[in-house]
Protein backbone atom coordinates (compact mmCIF):
# COMPACT_ATOMS: atom_id res chain seq x y z
CA UNK A 1 0.00 0.00 0.00
CA UNK A 2 1.23 3.49 -0.83
CA UNK A 3 2.33 5.79 1.97
CA UNK A 4 0.69 9.23 2.08
CA UNK A 5 3.48 11.52 3.26
CA UNK A 6 3.02 14.69 5.27
CA UNK A 7 5.50 16.68 3.18
CA UNK A 8 7.53 16.58 -0.01
CA UNK A 9 10.69 16.40 2.13
CA UNK A 10 9.43 13.23 3.76
CA UNK A 11 8.51 11.80 0.36
CA UNK A 12 12.03 12.11 -1.10
CA UNK A 13 13.90 11.04 2.02
CA UNK A 14 16.33 8.25 1.26
CA UNK A 15 17.07 9.08 -2.37
CA UNK A 16 20.70 8.00 -2.67
CA UNK A 17 23.66 9.65 -4.33
CA UNK A 18 24.20 8.25 -7.82
CA UNK A 19 20.53 7.36 -8.34
CA UNK A 20 18.83 7.35 -11.71
CA UNK A 21 15.82 9.63 -11.30
CA UNK A 22 12.94 9.66 -13.80
CA UNK A 23 11.35 13.12 -13.75
CA UNK A 24 7.90 13.61 -15.25
CA UNK A 25 6.78 16.66 -17.14
CA UNK A 26 6.23 17.97 -20.65
CA UNK A 27 7.92 21.29 -20.22
CA UNK A 28 6.34 22.51 -17.01
CA UNK A 29 3.08 20.59 -17.58
CA UNK A 30 2.94 17.84 -14.99
CA UNK A 31 6.42 18.54 -13.67
CA UNK A 32 6.67 17.58 -9.96
CA UNK A 33 8.21 20.90 -8.92
CA UNK A 34 7.60 20.45 -5.18
CA UNK A 35 9.31 17.04 -5.19
CA UNK A 36 12.26 18.44 -7.15
CA UNK A 37 12.63 21.33 -4.70
CA UNK A 38 12.56 18.82 -1.85
CA UNK A 39 15.21 16.72 -3.58
CA UNK A 40 17.44 19.80 -3.79
CA UNK A 41 17.02 20.32 -0.05
CA UNK A 42 17.61 16.60 0.57
CA UNK A 43 21.05 16.83 -0.98
CA UNK A 44 21.36 13.73 -3.21
CA UNK A 45 24.03 14.28 -5.86
CA UNK A 46 25.76 12.60 -8.83
CA UNK A 47 22.30 11.90 -10.23
CA UNK A 48 21.35 10.64 -13.68
CA UNK A 49 18.09 12.31 -14.70
CA UNK A 50 15.70 11.04 -17.37
CA UNK A 51 13.14 13.58 -18.56
CA UNK A 52 11.50 14.93 -21.69
CA UNK A 53 13.60 18.09 -21.69
CA UNK A 54 16.51 19.60 -19.79
CA UNK A 55 14.65 22.12 -17.65
CA UNK A 56 12.85 25.42 -18.11
CA UNK A 57 14.09 28.81 -16.88
CA UNK A 58 15.30 28.59 -13.26
CA UNK A 59 12.67 26.42 -11.60
CA UNK A 60 11.91 22.71 -11.28
CA UNK A 61 14.41 20.51 -13.11
CA UNK A 62 16.48 23.55 -14.11
CA UNK A 63 16.95 24.38 -10.42
CA UNK A 64 18.18 20.84 -9.75
CA UNK A 65 20.71 21.22 -12.57
CA UNK A 66 21.79 24.64 -11.31
CA UNK A 67 22.42 23.15 -7.86
CA UNK A 68 25.06 20.90 -9.43
CA UNK A 69 23.34 17.67 -8.43
CA UNK A 70 23.05 16.07 -11.89
CA UNK A 71 25.93 14.24 -13.58
CA UNK A 72 24.06 13.13 -16.71
CA UNK A 73 20.72 13.76 -18.36
CA UNK A 74 18.84 11.65 -20.89
CA UNK A 75 16.20 13.66 -22.71
CA UNK A 76 14.60 14.42 -26.06
CA UNK A 77 14.74 18.23 -26.09
CA UNK A 78 17.87 19.54 -24.34
CA UNK A 79 17.75 23.01 -25.92
CA UNK A 80 14.95 25.51 -26.15
CA UNK A 81 14.45 29.22 -25.56
CA UNK A 82 14.52 28.97 -21.75
CA UNK A 83 17.03 26.13 -21.24
CA UNK A 84 19.93 28.43 -20.35
CA UNK A 85 20.87 26.50 -17.20
CA UNK A 86 21.49 23.27 -19.10
CA UNK A 87 23.10 25.12 -22.00
CA UNK A 88 25.67 26.72 -19.73
CA UNK A 89 26.47 23.47 -17.93
CA UNK A 90 26.83 21.51 -21.16
CA UNK A 91 29.03 24.07 -22.91
CA UNK A 92 31.35 24.15 -19.90
CA UNK A 93 31.58 20.34 -19.74
CA UNK A 94 29.87 20.04 -16.38
CA UNK A 95 27.07 17.70 -17.45
CA UNK A 96 26.77 14.69 -19.76
CA UNK A 97 23.97 14.38 -22.30
CA UNK A 98 22.32 11.48 -24.09
CA UNK A 99 19.69 12.57 -26.63
CA UNK A 100 16.86 10.05 -27.02
CA UNK A 101 14.03 10.54 -29.55
CA UNK A 102 10.79 11.16 -27.68
CA UNK A 103 9.01 8.00 -28.78
CA UNK A 104 12.07 5.92 -27.96
CA UNK A 105 12.31 7.58 -24.56
CA UNK A 106 8.76 6.57 -23.68
CA UNK A 107 9.14 3.07 -25.15
CA UNK A 108 12.44 2.39 -23.41
CA UNK A 109 10.87 3.20 -20.06
CA UNK A 110 7.77 1.19 -20.94
CA UNK A 111 10.03 -1.74 -21.80
CA UNK A 112 11.68 -1.50 -18.39
CA UNK A 113 8.30 -1.62 -16.68
CA UNK A 114 7.12 -4.53 -18.84
CA UNK A 115 10.24 -6.61 -18.31
CA UNK A 116 11.29 -6.44 -21.97
CA UNK A 117 15.03 -7.03 -22.39
CA UNK A 118 15.44 -4.93 -25.55
CA UNK A 119 13.57 -4.04 -28.73
CA UNK A 120 14.25 -3.07 -32.33
CA UNK A 121 13.06 0.33 -33.56
CA UNK A 122 13.55 2.22 -36.86
CA UNK A 123 13.84 5.64 -35.24
CA UNK A 124 17.31 7.09 -35.54
CA UNK A 125 18.62 4.63 -38.12
CA UNK A 126 21.31 6.25 -40.26
CA UNK A 127 21.85 9.14 -37.83
CA UNK A 128 24.35 9.93 -35.08
CA UNK A 129 21.81 8.60 -32.56
CA UNK A 130 22.36 5.06 -33.86
CA UNK A 131 26.15 5.16 -33.86
CA UNK A 132 27.63 2.21 -31.98
CA UNK A 133 24.29 0.45 -31.67
CA UNK A 134 23.40 -2.93 -33.10
CA UNK A 135 21.21 -2.86 -36.22
CA UNK A 136 19.20 -5.56 -37.92
CA UNK A 137 17.21 -5.81 -41.13
CA UNK A 138 13.68 -7.08 -40.62
CA UNK A 139 11.26 -7.36 -43.54
CA UNK A 140 13.50 -5.24 -45.72
CA UNK A 141 13.76 -2.38 -43.21
CA UNK A 142 16.68 -1.52 -40.92
CA UNK A 143 16.10 -1.31 -37.19
CA UNK A 144 18.33 -0.31 -34.28
CA UNK A 145 18.45 -2.19 -30.98
CA UNK A 146 17.35 -0.15 -27.98
CA UNK A 147 17.60 -1.10 -24.32
CA UNK A 148 15.21 -0.30 -21.46
CA UNK A 149 15.62 2.72 -19.21
CA UNK A 150 14.87 1.88 -15.59
CA UNK A 151 14.99 4.27 -12.66
CA UNK A 152 15.84 3.95 -9.01
CA UNK A 153 13.27 6.67 -8.34
CA UNK A 154 10.47 8.28 -10.36
CA UNK A 155 9.18 11.73 -9.43
CA UNK A 156 5.86 12.34 -11.15
CA UNK A 157 2.92 14.71 -10.94
CA UNK A 158 -0.74 13.70 -10.97
CA UNK A 159 -4.04 15.41 -10.27
CA UNK A 160 -5.74 13.16 -7.71
CA UNK A 161 -4.68 10.10 -5.72
CA UNK A 162 -6.54 7.91 -3.31
CA UNK A 163 -4.92 6.50 -0.20
CA UNK A 164 -3.88 3.33 -2.04
CA UNK A 165 -1.90 5.39 -4.53
CA UNK A 166 -4.22 5.05 -7.52
CA UNK A 167 -3.58 8.07 -9.75
CA UNK A 168 -5.73 10.22 -12.02
CA UNK A 169 -4.03 12.78 -14.26
CA UNK A 170 -5.25 16.04 -15.75
CA UNK A 171 -4.82 16.61 -19.49
CA UNK A 172 -1.17 17.05 -20.59
CA UNK A 173 -0.08 16.64 -16.99
CA UNK A 174 -0.27 12.93 -17.72
CA UNK A 175 2.66 12.84 -20.22
CA UNK A 176 5.38 10.39 -19.10
CA UNK A 177 3.99 9.73 -15.62
CA UNK A 178 2.37 6.34 -16.33
CA UNK A 179 5.43 4.75 -17.95
CA UNK A 180 7.82 6.25 -15.41
CA UNK A 181 5.74 4.83 -12.56
CA UNK A 182 6.16 1.32 -13.94
CA UNK A 183 9.87 1.71 -14.72
CA UNK A 184 11.15 2.82 -11.29
CA UNK A 185 11.97 0.88 -8.15
CA UNK A 186 10.39 3.65 -6.05
CA UNK A 187 7.69 5.92 -7.46
CA UNK A 188 6.79 9.16 -5.68
CA UNK A 189 3.81 11.21 -6.83
CA UNK A 190 2.84 14.75 -5.96
CA UNK A 191 -0.88 15.42 -6.34
CA UNK A 192 -3.34 18.26 -5.81
CA UNK A 193 -5.89 16.15 -3.94
CA UNK A 194 -5.90 12.95 -1.87
CA UNK A 195 -9.26 11.21 -1.56
CA UNK A 196 -10.49 8.15 0.27
CA UNK A 197 -10.39 4.68 -1.22
CA UNK A 198 -13.50 4.19 -3.34
CA UNK A 199 -13.91 7.86 -4.26
CA UNK A 200 -12.18 7.47 -7.63
CA UNK A 201 -13.98 6.03 -10.62
CA UNK A 202 -11.96 2.87 -11.42
CA UNK A 203 -12.37 3.63 -15.13
CA UNK A 204 -10.57 6.95 -14.63
CA UNK A 205 -7.53 5.49 -12.87
CA UNK A 206 -4.49 5.55 -15.18
CA UNK A 207 -1.72 4.46 -12.82
CA UNK A 208 -2.74 1.70 -10.40
CA UNK A 209 -1.53 2.09 -6.84
CA UNK A 210 0.61 -1.06 -7.11
CA UNK A 211 3.15 1.10 -8.99
CA UNK A 212 3.13 3.99 -6.51
CA UNK A 213 5.10 3.93 -3.27
CA UNK A 214 4.63 7.42 -1.84
CA UNK A 215 2.10 10.20 -2.36
CA UNK A 216 2.19 13.78 -1.13
CA UNK A 217 -0.47 16.45 -1.51
CA UNK A 218 0.93 19.80 -2.62
CA UNK A 219 -0.76 23.19 -3.04
CA UNK A 220 -2.13 24.15 -6.43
Amino acid sequence: MSVVCDSADEAVAGVADGSTVLVGGFGMAGMPVHLIDALIRQGATDLTVVSNNAGNADTGLAALLAAGRVRKILCSFPRQADSWVFDGLYRSGRIELEVVPQGNLAERMRAAGAGIGAFYCPTGVGTMLAEGKETREIGGRTYVLEYPIAGDVALIGAHVADRRGNLVYRKTGRNFGPVMATAATTTIAEVRHVVEVGDLDPEAVVTPGIYVDRVVRVPA
